[in-house]
């Protein structure tokens, strides 16, 4: 059965209600009065009407910019309305405004929030999880019915309860599951005997996310690691299928971010024009050089695999165990061969795992502290299309901020723990 004959999909009809579930599932009634639309890299200004941001200084620590590696002592970090005015030592920041709340920071390092360029956001409780955690922006990985588009708006109007996010919508899966019931435009799939699999279904699904207001689209070419029944070397869709995602996702302008582990699989998705390759333990040279030639990033999500490691399933304990050094050759591989990294920590299922925890999985991998640091700042930033707005204590960009106790060159640890968060101006309370 093929759904060519089916109209396209109602953005303007359905949307407030897909946003309207979303946010009652995400735990959130941020939903905008009206539609907003389609998302945009180059401004968050445009999506709805966005909270300002806060006015705050942060004072006294020492300065990282993982741009330059430069570090500052006596830092002044100004912020207000959301946005950095003005950073640097003491004596070259010039005048600090009168009254605005001050955080001091003397003795502990100051570095711009990380950013979690792979995770499942499903609450609101996950979202300031994950802030408080240390990433102040970040990329969905998918949820199942919606809910990062409405922890997107939540971040857009109260942005101290969750991170900047790029939501991917739906997976484009073979089977979606349950998730057929996430939009009422999905329901004719129901019928589809051998699951989304044909050109008109990928197309299909790939539509209705973007209609629904997602950044980016989320696909697979293998099978789930971390379900003991599946063998995540087992290829779902070809090349052939996977191009027409692609293609589906550029017509919008969209990229594509691909769950992926076996060498053919991992080849396949990026000589089909996917943006991003998630997981990837078994890339090969050959790919990673067809990476760095396209620009194609690459999200290893190390602390997932680690996890695996750690199960109590023995069948997932062994594949993390033997996954694990695989992942850690194949990041060091990439990172000297130029193909770009960014840090991902692939939570999901209600536990937010640090970014900071990534970080420091990077820098096992073979990486320096600052190249590792870059995975989840300037290189991460990059990815999201946040480069002029993360990942840098700079004028013009977002006032996100960690305060961490300790120097993070020396002990990469102290990211996973931040002594204070600040997003976009906002000092965020502890829970």
């Amino acid at each position: 059965m093929c759904v060519e004959n089916i109209p396209p999909p109602s953005g303007r009809l359905t949307r407030r209600g897909v946003l309207a579930g979303a946010a009652a599932l995400a735990g959130t009634s941020a939903v905008p009065a009206t539609a907003a639309p389609a998302a945009s890299a180059s401004s968050d200004a445009r999506h709805g009407s966005p909270g300002r941001g806060g006015d705050l200084v942060v004072e006294g620590g020492r300065l990282l910019d993982p741009a330059t590696g430069e570090v500052t002592e006596d830092a002044v970090v100004v912020i207000a309305g959301g946005v950095v005015r003005a950073a640097g030592a003491r004596g070259r920041v010039g005048r600090v405004p009168v009254g605005a709340p001050v955080l001091r920071a003397n003795g502990q390092w100051i570095l711009p929030g990380l950013v979690d360029a792979h995770i499942h956001l499903n609450t609101a409780a996950e979202a300031r999880d994950a802030v408080l955690k240390g990433a102040t922006s970040a990329r969905s990985g998918s949820t199942s019915f919606y809910q990062d588009i409405a922890v997107r708006e939540l971040a857009r109007q109260a942005p101290e309860q969750a991170p900047r996010l790029r939501a991917a919508g739906v997976f484009v899966t073979p089977d979606l599951g349950d998730t057929i019931l996430a939009d009422p435009d999905l329901a004719p799939l129901a019928r589809l005997r051998d699951g989304v699999r044909s050109a008109e279904a990928l197309r299909r699904v790939v539509e209705v996310n973007l209609a629904r207001g997602a950044d980016t689209v989320k696909t697979r070419v293998n099978e789930r690691a971390g379900l003991p029944e599946q063998d995540p070397l087992v290829q779902v869709y070809d090349h052939e299928q996977l191009s027409t995602i692609v293609t589906a996702a550029r017509r919008r302008g969209k990229g594509v971010l691909c769950h992926s582990y076996s060498e053919k699989g991992c080849h396949d998705a990026v000589t089909a024009g996917i943006r991003s390759l998630e997981h990837g333990a078994f890339v090969g040279e050959r790919t990673l050089r067809e990476m760095r030639r396209r620009g194609t990033y690459f999200t290893p999500t190390l602390t997932a695999i680690a996890g695996l490691a750690e199960s109590s399933d023995p069948v997932l304990a062994e594949r993390g165990r033997t996954y694990l050094p695989v992942l850690k050759r194949a990041v060091l591989a990439a990172h000297e061969l130029g193909v770009p990294l960014a840090a991902g920590t692939d939570s999901s299922g209600g536990t937010v795992d640090p970014i900071g925890r990534e970080v420091e999985l990077m820098h096992a991998a073979g990486l320096s502290a600052l190249d590792a640091i870059r995975t989840a700042t300037t290189g991460a930033a990059k990815l999201l299309g946040l480069d002029s707005t993360a990942g840098r204590p700079a004028r013009g960009f977002a006032g996100d901020v960690l305060v961490v106790d300790g120097d993070p060159l020396a002990d990469l640890g102290v990211l996973s723990r931040p002594a204070r968060v600040v997003r976009a101006g906002f000092a965020v309370p502890a829970a």
